[in-house]
């Protein structure tokens, strides 16, 4: 959810009524909060890094998979993990 997706709607409707050098700082302080909010997910979900780190990437049903045990392996919940696929499928990419 973006930043501008919670805000009130009736406050946007006013930002044209402000100056210019506002509206700039509104939106520099909207990215701000956008960027926080990414770094967030980021820190807490592998894909969530992935996307941040990669933002060309296209995510599969299997990255999906492998993301969940990637966390799972890192929150200690599992101690070994193989991942056969075929190749070109981004295993040695993730891991």
């Amino acid at each position: 959810m973006a930043a501008t997706d919670r805000i009130n709607p009736n406050l946007l409707k006013n930002v044209k009524n402000l100056s210019p050098e506002q509206q700039r700082e509104i939106l520099a302080l909207l990215d701000e909060l956008e960027d926080a909010e990414k770094k967030e997910v980021a820190r807490h979900s592998f894909l969530g890094f992935i996307s941040m780190a990669w933002p060309s990437f296209i995510e599969g049903r299997h990255h999906k998979i492998m993301a969940d045990a990637f966390e799972r392996v890192a929150n200690g919940e599992l101690k070994r993990l193989i991942i056969n696929m075929p190749p070109r499928h981004t295993k040695s990419e993730f891991a």
